[in-house]
């Protein structure tokens, strides 16, 4: 069992002109079993929101709380909230030149669980995992993500959260810049870790075309830094068809 929530959450980034407000009070709860959608356009906060829950230092939460299964994760560091069951799926996943991906992974899922994964059956499930994502055995003897493509960077990150098993996953546009068959993939690989039944999912996007494959419980479009409506699937058809035009429009002060 696990719940995320997030409650009248305010961020803000140092800019040259001083703070500024990217999250204006955000309220939203992922239980177990729930997958849930942001939408909504550039600039809009949904990366913001991703960041601030995995605890980036360059975002300087202002007000409200993120808890956990009722542990207060603004009070974790960054490691400690990977441990408690968060993970995030970044979008610009980082180069980590001289550190192959086995043992990025080994490394990892050594520091959540507290101890080392028994060699040989960790081995037979990270190649188990690569096989599932369409990944060459040899990608684990990789550095990571150097000179990757980019469906192979989201990939790995998928790969990542089976193997590493959190209670909730923050998806940050693992959509963007991936053609079709990997696209299918990759959902495919969320979709894996969803079936447990006890995982919760955020996951951030601009499109609908990852929502034909996993499929949201709940869609929240994502406006100026608040949560502007939310509704079920339908709601990604609407957007679809009609954008986010009424949504500025109403979130911008006449002038």
């Amino acid at each position: 069992m696990s719940k995320l929530e997030i409650n009248d959450l305010r961020v803000s980034v140092d800019t040259e002109d001083g703070p500024k407000e990217i999250l204006k009070g955000v309220t939203l709860t992922i239980n177990d079993g729930e997958t849930h959608a942001i939408m909504g356009p550039n600039g809009s906060g949904k990366s913001t929101l991703a960041y601030s829950i995995a605890g980036h230092p360059k975002y300087t939460v202002t007000g409200g709380t993120v808890t956990l299964d009722g542990a207060d994760v603004l009070a974790m560091t960054v490691d400690e909230r990977a441990r408690a069951g968060l993970f995030l799926a970044m979008q610009y996943p980082v180069e980590v030149p001289g550190v192959s991906v086995s043992n990025f992974l080994r490394t990892a899922k050594t520091a959540i669980d507290g101890e080392a994964p028994k060699l040989r059956t960790w081995i037979k499930d990270v190649n188990t995992s690569l096989q599932a994502l369409d990944l060459d055995p040899t990608f684990a003897t990789r550095n990571v993500n150097e000179g990757f493509s980019g469906g192979e960077k989201k990939r790995h990150e998928i790969a990542q959260l089976e193997l590493l098993n959190p209670k909730v996953a923050v998806l940050d546009e693992t959509d963007s810049g991936l053609d079709i068959d990997a696209l299918r993939v990759v959902s495919d690989g969320v979709n894996r870790f969803k079936a447990d039944g006890d995982k919760g999912v955020l996951l951030i996007t601009h499109y609908t075309r990852i929502l034909r494959y996993i499929k949201p419980d709940f869609v929240h479009v994502f406006v100026d830094g608040r949560v502007a409506e939310e509704g079920g699937p339908e709601l990604a058809d609407q957007l679809e068809a009609e954008g986010y035009d009424k949504y500025t429009k109403a979130a911008t002060p006449a002038g």
